[in-house]
């Protein structure tokens, strides 16, 4: 069978496309954006870390150099000092060459211990210019001393301690300010070096101790020279001042990873001493450690959001790439079952037509309905009716070729399409293997019914009926007809015999029409339609009654139940199957009951007291919102109690709109009216509905009725349906009842009332005399069993 699935278009891929590369573009933007942030974060963090690196390396470099001047300027002041204090008075004592040798010795090593102790110092020398000590000292400071010499040499020789000398002029004796001036300028002369001692970083200190004044000889010259270590409590008091976490002294630059080197050059020829190693303090870095994870997670929230936003978008156009296949899908496609809708079926008719084979190869159109399929759907509900409608497609899709074409017109109508029929076989076997299929029982309801229901089919043969599509299809519906009237479950091929019962079911709904009309001329308010005079005569409505009889009591009547017939002018008497369908088609279906209703009321008011007239109500006229006020105009109309009336409903009509129809019910109800369940049992049956509407009389199905006899479980279903009613307090009548077998045996079972052939079949209105009069109104003819066949 061949099913067109529409491509996609072009257009639509590219724009998806489109869409895709412009959502890519901007996840890529954004991302990239986040990437510039963090890209930015780490570049501003190593800034300041290069700025904090470079600063402390500034503080250190200053803070070196500070110390070498304080070395200076202290060494300077000692100096001074005792330039003033020492030498004068050991002049003014007139002390001899030879014992001022030993007291400068003394003195060198008191200005020694002074210094070391005194200022910190590590070591301190007294020196003449040729840098031989003029000091006591002992063996081991001596042996020392010899390594240093030659360092000490070249600083002996520098300018700074041979500077100019403060003079005053020589007419006149110096004031004090004047030696004041010339001792701050002995005290200038003094310098302090850095330079590598003993492997280590040192700072070395001289300054002249016994230079004299300008006008006094000048004696010996001696030096005081200082050395101060970095390596050790310097340098720790340099740690804790500028903030150098484990700060060390290393000879090369062998710093970890997360250390810095600063390179100590000599202050005299600028080669390196070595390395000051500590962990620096970096702002940047910190301040990084803590906003990377924040960053980490800001970057890869966004990430997963754009992700998540390209798959979103990708998926939308997906589903909408989708919900547009699926919308071209159902233009041309029936939702239900899947099959080519009428629009697709048009289209392959037109182009099996337009195709140059098929001039000489014939083909086939079909029309397809399924019999009594309105019966299964007001029985059982649309959920079955849905159900019916998909089996019975698959059944007929499963006996198709696979150029065949089946299409849903619409309800439980089908199309079929049959192309290239070569031989004369083809075609009958096709029909017939779908009309026995469909005459197969369907379960439905996961098994909970099953549906019989038959199909007729029409059929027209290409090109022998013509080459228009309408017309072809016209004629095919023209077969199904035929079809149906020659009792259903069959098929017909068309043939211009037929044009005389063309649109027949058309004829037969306005044929049905003008009767009603004329039937209810003197009630116009409750016609349908306008009386037309003038128009032809199709015969008239009759209204039949077939008894009920109490089950016991002599089986007196106790009541009749009223049936409608259509005595036609041209086909003679049609029972409610002939014409009903075409009532409920054409909207005649209220009119048709309620003229019905007042017929049977009219005539059961000469009835007498006791008795009771049975009327079938259609869902359709439950639904009707004035249906209760309808029935109460009748029986005022008619003079007719409300408990003589009882309205028979199928359990369909208590499916669907519970709460409308439960609202006429309940109304009916209050007036007196009585309310059966006709045929229980073999449709959707309810218990609830017994009990929510208040239902007075189950009426037991023939088929049930039929069962007696032949098998047992027919006696059991009867069994607990009259025990159900017994318990519910609600009356039951038997229907069906043929046999005096079947009379005694339901009677014995419990049932209240029985009807059927046994005791009379539906009779017209004149020739029902079993109701005749006593004085006191009461029944008075017994029915004798079997008296009317």
């Amino acid at each position: 069978m061949h099913i067109v699935v529409p491509s996609s278009s072009n257009t639509f891929q590219q724009s998806w496309i489109a869409s895709g590369r412009i959502l890519f573009l901007i996840a890529v933007s954004g991302l990239g954006a986040i990437g510039l942030v963090v890209l930015s974060a780490l570049w501003a963090g190593t800034e300041s870390d290069a700025a904090a690196l470079d600063r402390q390396r500034q503080l250190v470099n200053a803070r070196l150099r500070e110390q070498v001047d304080q070395v200076a300027h202290v060494i300077g002041q000692f100096g001074n000092g005792y330039l003033a204090g020492v030498y004068p008075a050991s002049r003014a004592a007139g002390v001899s060459s030879s014992l001022d040798t030993v007291l400068t010795a003394a003195a060198g090593s008191a200005i020694s211990q002074t210094a070391m102790s005194a200022f910190g110092y590590d070591q301190a020398f007294v020196v003449d210019d040729k840098a031989q000590l003029i000091m006591m000292t002992d063996a081991e400071t001596e042996k020392r001393y010899r390594w240093m010499r030659p360092l000490f040499l070249p600083l002996l020789k520098d300018a700074r301690l041979t500077g100019s000398r403060g003079t005053v002029p020589s007419d006149r004796t110096p004031s004090s300010m004047e030696s004041r001036f010339a001792d701050t300028a002995r005290a200038n002369r003094a310098l302090a070096n850095l330079m590598r001692l003993e492997g280590r970083p040192t700072i070395v200190g001289i300054v002249a101790v016994n230079e004299a004044a300008e006008s006094q000889p000048q004696p010996m010259r001696q030096f005081l020279i200082v050395v101060r270590f970095l390596d050790g409590a310097a340098l720790d008091e340099l740690s804790r001042q500028q903030g150098l976490n484990g700060a060390r002294f290393a000879r090369t630059a062998d710093a970890d990873e997360n250390e810095v080197a600063f390179q100590i050059d000599a202050t005299a020829n600028g080669e390196p001493i070595g390395f000051i190693v500590w962990r620096p303090d970096l702002p940047g870095s910190r301040v990084i450690g803590r906003l990377m994870p924040a960053l980490s997670i800001a970057a890869l929230v966004i990430a997963v959001l754009f992700s998540v936003l390209l798959l979103r978008l990708r998926s939308s156009l997906g589903e909408l790439k989708k919900s547009e296949l699926h919308a071209r899908q159902l233009a041309l496609h029936d939702v239900l079952t899947g099959l080519p809708n009428r629009a697709m079926f048009a289209m392959r008719f037109e182009e099996c037509l337009a195709d140059p084979r098929n001039s000489t190869e014939r083909s086939a159109v079909a029309l397809l309905d399924l019999d009594r399929f309105k019966a299964v759907n007001d029985t059982f509900g649309h959920a079955a009716g849905d159900e019916l409608i998909r089996m019975a497609a698959a059944r007929i899709r499963a006996l198709l070729r696979p150029d065949d074409t089946l299409a849903r017109l619409g309800g439980d109508e089908f199309a079929l399409l049959l192309p290239n029929i070569r031989d004369d076989q083809t075609l009958p076997s096709i029909c017939d293997a779908i009309v026995a299929e469909l005459g197969k029982p369907f379960p439905l309801l996961r098994g909970e019914a099953v549906a019989r229901v038959g199909g007729s089919i029409g059929v027209t043969v290409v090109p022998d009926a013509g080459r228009n599509a309408d017309d072809i299809m016209r004629y095919a519906d023209v077969a199904l007809y035929e079809a149906k009237m020659g009792g259903r479950g069959q098929w017909r091929v068309y043939s211009p015999s037929m044009d005389g019962g063309r649109n027949a079911r058309d004829i037969l709904k306005n044929e049905l029409r003008e009767v009603l009309a004329k039937s209810t001329a003197s009630f116009p308010e409750t016609s349908s339609s306008a009386p037309v005079t003038g128009r032809s005569d199709f015969g008239s409505l009759e209204v039949y009654y077939q008894t009920v009889h109490r089950a016991g009591q002599g089986f007196q009547a106790s009541g009749a139940e009223a049936l409608v017939r259509w005595r036609h002018s041209q086909r003679g008497l049609l029972t409610p199957a002939s014409f009903i369908p075409a009532a409920e088609e054409g909207g005649l279906i209220d009119a048709l009951g309620f003229w019905v209703l007042r017929e049977a009321c009219r005539a059961a008011c000469k009835w007498p007291e006791g008795t009771f007239v049975a009327v079938n109500v259609s869902p359709a006229q439950l639904r009707r919102p004035n249906f209760a006020e309808e029935v109460f105009a009748v029986l005022e109309e008619s003079r007719l109690s409300p408990y003589r009336l009882e309205l028979e409903l199928t359990e369909s009509s208590l499916i669907e709109d519970n709460s409308e129809i439960y609202s006429v019910l309940r109304s009916l109800r209050s007036q007196g009216v009585q309310i059966s369940l006709d045929d229980f049992g073999t449709g959707f049956s309810c218990l609830s509905h017994l009990v929510r509407f208040e239902i007075d009389r189950i009426k037991i199905d023939r088929s049930f009725v039929s069962l007696l006899g032949t098998k047992a479980n027919g006696a059991a279903i009867i069994g607990a349906i009259v025990a159900l009613s017994r318990n519910l307090g609600i009356s039951t009548t038997a229907e069906g009842v043929e046999t005096e077998y079947q009379r005694d045996f339901l009677a014995a079972l419990g049932c209240t009332d029985l009807q059927g052939y046994f005791f009379s079949k539906p009779l017209p209105l004149r020739e029902l005399d079993c109701f005749g009069k006593s004085e006191s109104g009461a029944a008075l003819r017994t029915i004798v069993p079997g008296a009317i066949a």
